[in-house]
């Protein structure tokens, strides 16, 4: 057991006025199996790189061990997977890398496969299996459930369990509640640690909030009362001055020095309350307001909307869709499941007319308006502030969306290409959003996208109820917000 102590660390990027911590203090047993939490942007990556010394700041992180990280860069990616997991594991003996890949559920033949022609889910598996083998080193996790299906997840987080010892930055609920014993959640104000599951430490977060938000609303009702009383205080000295203005006869000098006198008191009384109003306004930082969301959907004239009947795909000699038949009606919020390479992304693509059927027919209603979030955001350039009139949607409507989404205002100058994943997403979903359709077509929305904000979207569909089909590997947010499963 060690323990990992972070005192007073304060850290800004260079060029950068705004600092992502500030004298922020905690510690982290190196036994717990730590969930890391917090919205998009508040620093989980940054810090995980101020752990591996990529940065300067300023405190203390002390740690008598060394730490891993994944995503782990492989330079070769041709090579055989025994031979990258040799080198990551740092020559670890065959037998242990297969011993410890089987409890990933990893195959001894992929093994023995390029590496590039491996899934996404299996390279992860076998990284993250590696890195676990060298000794004495603590791993640090970034998101690795990003592009794994539900399937996958479930291995990973069986596997998790069975460890200790990391800390994993991940924004699916279900994952974190079953492979994690602690918390380490970014508010908006602080940094804490909880003992506990997600679900444990949501209850309680819910439970300090709302006793919070019941202080806020005193503290607000004291500030005004303290601004009123601040107005009053400085208009003190000017009505005094105001007495020397006049016909009559007055000892001017002597105003003068009572309207000087004045002045002092009212500027002492009024950083008094300016001190009291800033230590309030200092108490009311922390709460996570999940602002409301809306969509607006169009009605459509039919109550069925697209059907796909027998439907089949090839790409080339490979079938990707075999034989599927569906319909999407009005209300519905189909959610397309199944393992990655099974035709889920491929179904969206014959029904956005991308792709033609190979075999069966697809019928999409005569204009039918839909609205699209892929699941890549890579392709996003130029500057935030353009992307409205870009894409002919309203500007405002827009940009208060991506500021309940928790955009600062100071992101809206900068490109897209500077923007973190779960922004550019947050940047695709804010434009959908703005979209009037008649079915909203969505693309595992929730890559990247933190906790707070996937809240809000379920919130969002269950009030506004649009007709939807989207593929997603939350199993929560499945749960919560579908009304039918396709299982392909």
């Amino acid at each position: 057991m060690s323990i990992i102590n972070v005192n007073n660390l304060t850290f800004c990027y260079d060029g950068s006025y705004d600092n992502i911590f500030e004298n922020v203090s905690f510690s982290v047993d190196t036994d717990w199996k730590l969930g890391f939490i917090g919205r998009n942007g508040r620093g989980k990556t940054t810090f995980l790189n101020l752990l591996m010394g990529k940065y300067n700041y300023s405190g203390t992180i002390a740690s008598s061990v060394a730490f891993d990280y994944f995503p782990f860069e492989v330079a070769d990616v041709s090579r055989f997977t025994i031979d990258i997991a040799r080198e990551v594991s740092r020559d670890v003996p065959d037998w242990k890398i297969k011993r410890e890949l089987k409890l990933m559920n990893v195959s001894d033949d992929v093994m023995y496969r390029a590496f590039n022609t491996l899934s996404n889910g299996e390279r992860t598996k076998i990284l993250i299996a590696s890195l676990f083998l060298r000794e004495n080193n603590f791993l640090l996790i970034d998101e690795p459930t990003n592009h794994l299906d539900t399937e996958a997840r479930e291995r990973l987080s069986e596997y998790l369990n069975k460890k200790s010892g990391f800390i994993l930055v991940s924004h699916d609920r279900s994952f974190i509640d079953s492979c994690c014993d602690h918390i380490l959640s970014i508010n908006r104000s602080t940094i804490e640690v909880k003992s506990g599951n997600f679900s444990s430490w949501q209850r309680e977060k819910m439970r300090r909030d709302e006793l919070e938000r019941q202080q806020n609303e005193r503290l607000k009702k004291d500030i005004e009362r303290l601004n009123e009383a601040s107005l009053r205080i400085a208009s003190w000295s000017d009505k005094i001055e105001a007495t020397k203005i006049g016909d009559g006869s007055c000892d001017r000098g002597n105003i003068g020095a009572k309207a000087a006198k004045m002045m002092r008191h009212s500027k002492a009384v009024e950083s008094r309350i300016e001190r009291s109003i800033e230590e309030k306004e200092k108490l009311m930082k922390d709460v996570e307001y999940e602002e409301w969301l809306k969509i607006r959907p169009l009605e459509y004239f039919s109550d069925r909307m697209i059907a796909l009947n027998d439907v089949s795909l090839k790409y080339g000699e490979r079938a990707v869709v075999n034989g599927i038949s569906f319909d999407v009606r009005r209300g519905d919020r189909i959610a397309l499941c199944g393992n990655n390479g099974c035709g889920k992304s491929s179904i969206i693509k014959l029904m956005l007319g991308e792709l033609e059927p190979t075999g069966g027919e697809i019928n999409v209603g005569s204009k039918l308006r839909v609205s699209y979030v892929p699941q890549d955001a890579s392709f996003l350039r130029g500057y935030l502030k353009n992307y409205p009139s870009e894409c002919a949607i309203d500007e405002t409507l827009f940009f208060t969306i991506l500021r309940k989404l928790d955009f600062k205002r100071v992101q809206f100058e900068k490109r897209m290409e500077e923007l973190s994943e779960g922004q550019r997403k947050k940047v695709l979903l804010a434009r959908s959003l703005c979209e009037s359709a008649h079915v909203y077509i969505w693309d595992e929305p929730l890559n990247f996208i933190d906790v707070f904000s996937r809240i809000q979207l379920e919130r969002l569909i269950l009030e506004s109820c649009p007709t939807m089909v989207f593929v997603e590997h939350d199993k929560a947010f499945v749960e919560k917000t579908a009304t039918k499963r396709i299982n392909l």
